[in-house]
């Protein structure tokens, strides 16, 4: 019945969630369509049914949506085969490679239940980048915007969460604590409010990513750089700090936009005492 939702008792939230996302991967054309048949008898002497719907038009399969975006970057080339691979990623990730005149595709199967005219944007995006084709920016904002819907989102965060792997070495460092000084962060700028999340060292010593915030996993990881007799205590604290802002302003969807450091996250940035010194300190790693 229309409206009404029968829920199990035993099972909890995320075992429905996860039913019904692996109900949408199922039907990759779209929901189920169901004819409606409806007979007016009364007032009609002749006692025929009213009209019948017309069936409804068929939806281009995924291989079809691709080669009919094959024929229009390349025109002249004779049509490869086309071979659809699902992947059960933990993110929406898709490749594509040629190989001995076959174009195989690796998709997250994520995306199978997606519209067609998504699916047709992917396919712009994928086989321009495979033929150094420009793409144009409809195709690029439409897949962005249907990736920033709130219901995608939140069946990527669960399938994250559930296939993704997270390495979590815990706040013990050789020399730095990262509890302690998350702990400490958090009474000077936060009042103590904000709740602690997971914490750990990186695997490698990083220097281009200095520490990042995992929402799906609810952890800040530190590069282990910082864990060391020669780093001063500011710099970590201010990266700690950073991530930590992360967990203050979520991430912003605005349309095909993702805005992770919004304006008021860059004015809390600022706030923090010694910023310059610890920017620059930063510089010199």
């Amino acid at each position: 019945m229309d409206g009404l939702e029968v829920k199990p008792r035993r099972r909890n939230s995320l075992a429905l969630r996860l039913c019904y996302i692996r109900s949408r991967m199922q039907h990759p054309t779209g929901p189920l369509q169901f004819q409606l048949d409806l007979r007016l008898d009364v007032g009609d002497p002749a006692g025929e049914s009213a009209r019948t719907p017309q069936d409804s038009p068929p939806v281009e399969t995924t291989q079809q949506i691709f080669a009919r975006v094959f024929r229009v970057l390349r025109p002249r080339t004779p049509l490869p085969e086309i071979e659809i691979h699902w992947r059960k990623y933990a993110s929406v990730n898709s490749s594509i490679r040629l190989e001995e005149g076959r174009l195989s595709l690796k998709i997250s199967d994520l995306l199978q239940s997606s519209p067609v005219s998504v699916m047709e944007a992917l396919a712009f995006i994928l086989l321009g980048k495979l033929y150094r084709k420009p793409i144009a920016k409809v195709y690029s904002h439409r897949y962005n915007v249907y990736l920033n819907r709130r219901d995608v989102r939140r069946d990527m965060h669960l399938v994250r969460q559930v296939r993704g792997r997270k390495f979590i070495s815990g706040p013990h460092g050789q020399v730095y604590d990262l509890a302690g000084i998350f702990n400490d962060l958090n009474q000077r700028y936060f009042n103590g409010l904000m709740a602690c999340p997971q914490l750990g060292w990186s695997r490698t010593r990083n220097r281009n990513l200095l520490g990042h915030f995992d929402p799906c996993h609810n952890a800040i990881i530190i590069s282990r750089i910082f864990d060391s007799v020669k780093v001063q205590k500011m710099a970590l604290e201010f990266v700690m700090y950073h991530e930590m802002l992360h967990l203050r302003f979520p991430t912003e969807y605005r349309g095909a936009r993702r805005c992770i450091h919004t304006p008021e996250f860059k004015r809390s940035e600022r706030e923090f005492e010694g910023w310059k010194e610890a920017r620059e300190l930063l510089k010199r790693l």
